[in-house]
């Protein structure tokens, strides 16, 4: 049940759904504003605060609760153990709730859910909390680095022991910082119709610190929007779209050019469809493909804000391999495909904290499987001298290495290319000596992702 006017008891429901592990934060939150959230604009602000600040700091809640918990916390009812979340972060990470309002508040959310006996339990461990949760102690580093770090940071322990063996300690200590941190919010001017210094003066009044990106010739990022995105006149003019740095450059990498025919492969709902036609200068041919046929409504719909003409949808899983010669609407051969294939998604974990907790390890060898398999349908539609990028947002060496390969093992018509072309002169610091794009969150202020271009070479 979600309360339309009350930001904590939404909170709550989001927070439960994703118990369920039946959508990703994404999908709920739209889903939400789809029934018309009736939130105030400082209630907006308090409710996203709640949602984020719990998936980004639950590790640590959950450390504070056990403390003070005279119940196991995996026995714990999981609708009290989200109003106790929701309880601790407000008195320890937001300094304008005053504690007396995040015990009372959670209290009476108790009641609503729970019985009295529930609510007095909240009441009593929140409020001893308050007063004690600066003194518990954390886990000592000497006897367990990875669990030690993975309380203190809140990440799942199996995660900080993959970066503990590649970057060491002090470098996953300053990953985890700056995934920890609330990322500005960047966009990409839409070239077809404003600069990007013209769009910095029509955002200067609706935003706060706002400045160009470093590597992206288009990017914008800025923090403390006055007002939602979609209710910006620029935004409503088609003058931007929100998309991260790296996600810009992985775009430039596949270097798409006008008349081109060009196809963008897990295209969602169209970030990257956008960017690939702005760079082809709205000429050519630019079919966007994708396995949800409601993202492709909303991708058509994008287009015509961006005021776009090229782009062509089509509706169609890529886990299918293609039925002999591929032929849609007149597509055939393509000069440039892109995959940005489905992942862990562990690189934009700054923007997506629940991805912590849903994603488990055992899941990467069929990520990559999938990867690969993808990457298999889509070779045999790169015309001769064609490009294949595969992108994906993650920096985990199954998704990014060994995917490249599992490529090229079964594909000798394909190289690496490493003649890279349009790229942004200071991009090329970002390609390694294995001709691969990666960027951090901790070192580029970006995103997490991996980018490789293949050229066919026979």
């Amino acid at each position: 049940m979600i309360m339309k006017h009350d930001p904590r008891k939404t909170a709550l429901f989001v927070l439960n759904s994703l118990n369920k592990r039946r959508h990703t934060l994404d999908r709920i939150l739209e889903d939400i504003q789809g029934k018309d959230m009736a939130l105030s604009k400082r209630d907006q602000a308090l409710f996203y605060a709640l949602v984020y600040g719990v998936l980004r700091w639950l590790g640590r809640l959950d450390w504070i609760i056990s403390h003070f918990s005279k119940i196991r916390i995996d026995k714990i009812e999981p609708v009290i153990m989200n109003i106790l979340r929701l309880g601790l972060f407000q008195i320890i990470y937001l300094n304008r709730v005053p504690v007396s309002a995040a015990v009372n508040t959670s209290v009476e959310i108790a009641k609503s859910f729970a019985s009295s006996r529930a609510a007095g339990f909240v009441n009593a461990l929140l409020r001893k909390a308050a007063g004690e949760y600066k003194k518990i102690p954390f886990p000592y580093p000497d006897k367990n680095p990875a669990y030690s770090l993975a309380v203190k940071k809140s990440f799942p322990e199996w995660m900080i022991k993959r970066w503990l063996n590649r970057f060491g300690l002090k470098e996953t200590e300053v990953l985890c910082d700056a995934i920890n941190i609330i990322p500005p919010i960047t966009v990409r001017t839409n070239s077809l119709r404003i600069t990007r210094d013209d769009l910095t003066k029509k955002l200067a009044c609706d935003v706060q610190q706002i400045e160009n990106t470093t590597y992206s010739p288009d990017g914008i990022r800025f923090i403390k929007p006055g007002r939602a995105i979609p209710e910006i006149k620029a935004f409503k003019d088609g003058w931007f779209q929100v998309q991260d740095e790296a996600a810009q450059l992985v775009t430039c990498l596949l270097n798409p050019r006008p008349g081109d025919t060009v196809l963008d492969a897990c295209a969602g709902l169209g970030g990257k469809t956008g960017h690939i036609a702005q760079m082809m200068k709205n000429t050519g041919r630019l079919l966007a493909l994708d396995n949800q046929a409601d993202k492709l409504q909303r991708l058509e719909s994008e287009m015509k804000r961006l005021e776009i003409s090229i782009v062509t949808t089509c509706n169609y899983d890529l886990a299918i391999p293609f039925d002999g010669q591929f032929s849609y609407k007149g597509f055939s051969g393509f000069d440039r495909i892109l995959l940005d294939a489905p992942c862990s998604g562990l690189g934009v974990l700054r923007r997506n904290p629940d991805a912590k907790w849903l994603t488990s390890p055992n899941k990467f060898n069929s990520y990559k499987a999938r990867q690969i398999n993808f990457l298999d349908n889509l070779a045999q539609l790169v015309k001769p001298s064609g490009t294949l990028v595969y992108a994906v947002c993650s920096t985990e060496p199954e998704e990014n290495e060994e995917v490249v390969k599992g490529f090229l093992n079964k594909h000798s018509e394909f190289a690496i290319n490493n003649k890279l072309e349009g790229l942004p002169k200071n991009v090329y610091s970002l390609i390694n000596q294995n001709q691969y794009l990666k960027t951090y969150p901790h070192i580029n202020n970006m995103d997490g992702f991996f980018a490789v271009c293949f050229k066919r070479v026979t």
